[in-house]
């Protein structure tokens, strides 16, 4: 699998939600809203979810292994850092 493009959408003034991310996967697969969540230790990334009849939030798009969860959150939070660091100068 290879990440060929990763798009965000920041979000101004809505509390711990900092941006929107959508990712290409292979130049022929995208999956969309993917949150960038300021939490207690720090950024990290909430796959895109859907609530269910019993009100509970279950992922409807998810890496199977912590090493792929691990390397689409460095990807998507590096673009969000490299856009912070921009809009800054």
């Amino acid at each position: 699998m290879n990440v060929t493009d990763v798009r965000l959408r920041k979000i101004i003034d809505s509390g711990k939600l900092k941006a929107v991310a959508s990712i290409t996967i292979d130049n022929v697969f995208v999956v969309h809203d993917i949150k960038v969540i300021e939490g207690d230790k720090g950024l990290f990334i909430a796959m895109p979810s859907k609530k269910s009849t019993d009100g509970e939030y279950r992922d409807i798009a998810h890496p199977i292994d912590s090493d792929t969860r691990a390397s689409l959150q460095k990807l998507i939070l590096d673009e969000y850092q490299k856009e912070e660091t921009q809009s800054q100068d």
